[in-house]
C-alpha cells in the first residue's frame, strides 16, 4: 500500500462516521452517505453490503452530492429512496387510517396484505412505530368509540356495537379496564362511584390522595390545595367525593412518609387507569429502583417500542399517581432533568433525595 493510500485509509478511520458505518448505526440514517470509489456506488450508512476498504470510502452529506460527484445509488440499500423508518412510518400511518375507518377491527392477515408485508413482520414494524400491537391499537380505537358514544348518552348496547364489539360479553369483560369504571358509571360521568380523598402537606408542598374501592387512584402534588381538589373533580366530574376516615388518614401518612423516604416502599393497593400502552410504560417506570434513572428512549426500548419515545413522554405526563408511578426517574438521554407534571424543582428534589438515601445505604 502506497503512502498516499495509507494516508487516505487512516483519515477515513479517524472520521467518526467510519465507526457508524462499521456499526451500521441506525442513528446515522440521513446524517451522511458514503461512496465507494472501487465500485462507483454510494450507500446509506446502514447498508448491508460488504464493508469497503477505508481507503476506498468517501463521505457525503447528501445523496445529491454523491450523485454530482459521479456515484450511482446502491441497488441494495436504495439511498435515493426515503429511509426505511420513514417508509414504515408512512405505511403504518396508512394502516391506522384504514383501521379508524373500518366498522370492525381488521384481521392481522388483511392488514399485512394491504401493507405488502408478512403478518409477523407487520406485527413487529407496527409495534416499533406506534408502541403497541395492531390488536392493542384496535382495542384503543374501540374504547375511544365507546367513550364517545357514551358521552353522547347512547345506550350502552348501542355504543358497544357501534364500536365494533361482536358480543356484549366480551365488552363487559374488559369494560372496567378500558373505561376505569363500569360503562353505566362512565356514561354518567362517574356518578355512583365514591372516592375517598384527603389533602395534606408534605416536604414538596400540598399533596392530595384519592382512592376508589379498588385502591389509590390519584396522588397529586402542587402548591395550592384547592387547585388539587379541582383537578380531582375534573377527573371524576360526577363521582361522590368523601372525606377520608381514620384508616384513610393512615394511608395519607404512609404516602407523605414515603415522599420523604422512598426506599421504605409503598405497600398500598393501586387503581391504575390508562390505555394499554400507558400501563406498559407505567409498569416499566415502577421497575426503576429508587436512586436510579432511565431515559425516555431506554423506557421505549424496555417496552419493546424503541421508536415510541414521544409516546413514552406522553404517558409520563399522563401519570396521575405521583411517586407511586415514579415518572420523576425518567430523564433525557444526556441525564439532564426535563419537564415534570408537578414541577421540575419537585423532580430535582425527589431525585436528589433518592440519590442521597442510596449513598447512605
Amino acid at each position: 500500500m502506497s503512502q498516499d493510500t495509507e494516508r487516505l485509509a487512516e483519515a477515513t478511520r479517524q472520521d467518526p462516521r467510519w465507526a457508524q458505518l462499521l456499526a451500521r448505526d441506525p442513528a446515522a440514517e440521513g446524517l451522511f452517505y458514503y461512496a465507494v470509489t472501487s465500485t462507483g456506488v454510494y450507500c446509506r450508512p446502514t447498508c448491508g453490503a460488504r464493508t469497503p476498504r477505508p481507503e476506498h470510502v468517501r463521505f457525503f452529506l447528501t445523496g445529491d452530492a454523491a450523485r454530482l460527484a459521479g456515484f450511482r445509488p446502491c441497488r441494495r440499500c436504495k439511498p435515493e429512496q426515503p429511509p426505511l423508518a420513514a417508509q414504515h412510518a408512512e405505511r403504518i400511518a396508512g394502516l391506522c387510517r384504514l383501521m379508524e375507518a373500518a366498522d370492525t377491527p381488521p384481521s392481522l392477515a388483511w392488514l399485512a396484505e394491504q401493507a405488502g408485508m408478512s403478518p409477523h413482520y407487520l406485527h413487529r414494524v407496527f409495534k416499533a412505530v406506534t408502541g403497541v400491537t395492531p390488536h392493542a391499537y384496535a382495542q384503543a380505537l374501540r374504547a375511544a368509540r365507546v367513550r364517545e358514544a357514551l358521552g353522547q348518552h347512547a345506550r350502552v348496547s348501542d355504543a358497544l356495537y357501534q364500536a365494533g364489539y361482536q358480543s356484549s360479553g366480551h365488552f363487559y369483560q374488559t369494560s372496567t379496564q378500558l373505561l376505569g369504571m363500569t360503562p353505566s358509571h362512565y356514561q354518567a360521568g362517574g356518578v355512583a362511584e365514591q372516592l375517598r380523598f384527603a389533602v395534606g402537606q408534605c416536604s414538596l408542598g400540598a399533596i392530595l390522595l384519592a382512592a376508589s374501592a379498588r385502591g389509590v387512584c390519584a396522588i397529586l402534588l402542587g402548591d395550592d390545595p384547592d387547585a388539587l381538589v379541582r383537578n380531582l373533580q375534573a377527573r371524576f366530574p360526577k363521582a361522590t367525593l368523601l372525606g377520608g376516615d381514620a384508616g384513610f388518614e393512615q394511608w395519607m401518612a404512609q404516602v407523605v412518609g414515603w415522599v420523604d423516604c422512598p426506599k421504605v416502599g409503598l405497600d398500598l393497593p393501586l387503581d391504575i387507569r390508562g390505555t394499554a400502552f400507558q400501563q406498559r410504560v407505567w409498569q416499566a417506570l415502577r421497575e426503576i429502583p429508587p436512586g436510579m434513572t432511565a431515559s425516555y428512549s431506554e423506557i421505549a426500548q424496555r417496552i419493546g417500542a424503541p421508536s415510541a419515545v414521544r409516546a413514552v413522554a406522553g404517558a409520563c405526563a399522563a401519570n396521575a399517581l405521583a411517586v407511586a408511578i415514579p415518572c420523576h426517574r425518567v430523564v433525557r438521554h444526556d441525564g439532564s432533568i426535563s419537564g415534570y407534571r408537578w414541577g421540575v424543582e419537585r423532580k430535582r428534589a425527589l431525585l436528589a433525595r433518592e440519590a442521597q438515601q442510596d449513598e447512605n445505604g
